[in-house]
């Protein structure tokens, strides 16, 4: 369509504006969670860092308890923390506990299932083989291995593996600081009374849990109604607050009461693109205040989020330097109904899921597709995504969809 970028164009445009990542900081193990890493992390120490038993049983000489019925002397014991110090001597077993150290001279555990303790000696009732239920040093890591990479946002499993690599600290990206500006004399602030003509903002909430999730310091810049004034001082405080990115939401288009575009116009803004093939979602603007990145995103509620999904986020995921900021996240589904041939944009449609185990979900848009509605977005669980120009399709046909139920909102 003629003056509109495709998403995909768009995305990379906003992606290639953030010309480096936020400075790195260190920070307490505790409290990494959901940081992303600014640096490799190597191991600093070898895991396990001796041998040691993957059962309960017995330490032994695997050449002395190859055969049934076979009788060792107990000599002592190895416990996790609390390991035998001697070495096994022949006709000797150690008494052995999940994680313990294998004694010097022992190469099997005999597990308890297959032994059978007759006062202070053991009999084999199983024979065992060399080497077996011993997790020999190292068997996880090794030290000065390359364990996590920079760009990585760390989870639980993950800050579990620093830890047991001997990190108390990490080196991670500062949270990118997001300032949020909702726009138009319509709004009021939840728990206000809204005049007749009036309406409660509910798009910058929506737009601050998406940021929050994605990792980002969120700055409440609050309503600036229709006027030049109240939006450049909006302007001024965000860039006060040294913002990474500033998001307007509503008063992006060139309606008599839009006002956004040319009042960043007059603090400077350097405009990269406006208008995209997507619906809904097609007045997004965006460009630069200084240092400071802009997304302007539609006012209707389900354009707000729908864009905050496909390019806020990726945006501050890239200035936390996560290579696979612009990853495509769709999967692949079935059409749960036929639908008509689409026009030049994007479709990103609000879908019901069936899912059955074994089988690709069946994504079935809702019939109403008003991007003010968000008690379709509420109830649907997925974006089902139509490419532009895309022919008719039937139910049954292939589709793919965005999830809205993996942490997305």
């Amino acid at each position: 369509m003629s003056g509109l970028i495709a998403v995909a164009e768009a995305l990379a445009r906003v992606l290639a504006s953030v010309s480096s990542p936020v400075e790195a900081e260190n920070v307490p193990l505790a409290q990494a969670a959901g940081r992303t890493l600014a640096a490799d992390i190597v191991a600093s120490r070898t895991q396990p860092p001796f041998p040691a038993s993957a059962m309960d049983g017995y330490a032994v000489r695997s050449a002395e308890a190859a055969v049934a019925g076979a009788t060792l002397r107990v000599v002592g014991t190895s416990a996790a923390g609390h390991g035998f110090a001697g070495s096994l001597s022949p006709g000797e077993a150690v008494r052995i506990f999940t994680g313990a150290p294998v004694p010097e001279g022992a190469d099997a555990i005999l597990i308890q299932e297959d032994a059978q303790a007759e006062g202070g000696t053991v009999r084999v009732v199983e024979p065992v083989e060399p080497k077996r239920f011993i997790r020999r040093a190292g068997l996880d890591f090794t030290a000065g291995e390359t364990l996590l990479t920079a760009g990585l946002a760390l989870d639980a499993r993950r800050l579990a593996l620093a830890a047991a690599a001997g990190h108390p600290h990490l080196p991670v990206r500062r949270r990118p600081r997001v300032a949020i500006l909702a726009t138009g004399d319509e709004l009021v602030e939840p728990g206000a009374t809204p005049a007749w003509d009036q309406i409660v903002a509910s798009n910058s909430l929506a737009l601050g849990a998406l940021a929050a999730e994605a990792g980002a310091e969120v700055i409440d810049l609050g309503i600036a109604g229709d006027d030049h004034a109240a939006l450049a001082d909006a302007f001024r405080r965000a860039r006060a607050s040294q913002a990474d990115l500033l998001v307007t939401l509503g008063g992006a288009s060139v309606g008599d009461h839009d006002l956004v575009q040319a009042a960043l116009a007059r603090e400077g803004l350097e405009l990269g693109f406006w208008r995209v093939a997507l619906r809904p979602g097609k007045p997004l603007m965006h460009g630069r205040l200084g240092d400071m990145l802009v997304i302007g995103l539609p006012g209707n509620p389900v354009s707000s989020i729908v864009c905050g999904l496909l390019f806020v986020v990726p945006a501050i995921r890239a200035l936390q330097g996560d290579p696979l900021a612009g990853a495509d996240r769709s999967e692949p589904a079935t059409l749960g109904r036929a639908l008509d041939a689409n026009d030049g944009r994007a479709d990103y449609m609000r879908a019901r899921l069936a899912v059955e185990p074994g089988r690709l979900p069946v994504a079935t848009p809702e019939q109403r597709q008003d991007s003010s509605m968000l008690a379709v977005l509420g109830q649907a669980e997925a974006l089902l995504i139509r490419a532009p120009h895309e022919p008719a399709v039937r139910a049954g046909d292939p589709c793919r969809i965005i999830r809205l139920d993996r942490r997305l909102l």
